[in-house]
């Protein structure tokens, strides 16, 4: 197993799909994982300190873990299996040991909140070189995916602008409504 850490996570311009990519501690060699929204936004929030007003899954995980009196030694990432990515968490409660099977993008929301390390199996990482151009990196001021800044910003448009519709219609303007 081989130490890695969070060098990027982005959007993949040629699939459309989150990609997180985890490069060895000591070492170029990289291993790229296609994640889903959810858990690249959980990741980015995680990295860039963002604290949403109430807690989401990830910080519920942490929560569970650690008000159980555990602790996350480690995130194994072991295998991939018809490009399906394959993770271990190692959570520890006394003497006991536990090991259990976990998404990637899952583990690594979880190793960010609880700074633990996360390793992957040697075979996995390969010297592969991710043309940047193909992966959008975070929006520099919010911290959060370009694509994601801008469904928000759309989102903010459409809600204005309804509501300046809804303030300037008259009663009459309803008409009559059969049901």
């Amino acid at each position: 197993m081989i130490e890695v850490a969070v060098h990027k996570l982005g959007l993949d311009q040629i699939s459309q799909s989150y990609v997180v990519i985890l490069k060895e501690r000591d070492g170029e060699r990289l291993l790229p994982i296609w994640i889903g929204q959810p858990e690249a936004e959980s990741i980015n929030m995680e990295l860039t300190g963002f604290k949403p007003a109430r807690p989401l899954t990830h910080d519920l995980c942490k929560r569970l873990i650690v008000g159980m009196g555990a602790s996350l030694r480690r995130v194994q990432i072991v295998a991939v299996k018809d490009n399906t990515y394959f993770a271990e968490l190692h959570l520890a409660r006394g003497e006991e040991v536990l090991q259990i099977d976990a998404r990637p993008s899952d583990s690594i929301a979880l190793a960010l909140r609880l700074a633990a390390p996360i390793f992957a199996q040697e075979s996995l990482l390969s010297i592969v070189a991710v043309e940047e151009q193909q992966i959008e990196e975070a929006d520099s001021e919010s911290g959060l995916p370009k694509e994601v800044v801008a469904q928000t910003e759309q989102l903010r448009l459409n809600k204005e602008q309804l509501k300046h519709y809804l303030e300037q219609m008259r009663p009459e303007d309803f008409g009559k409504f059969n049901l």
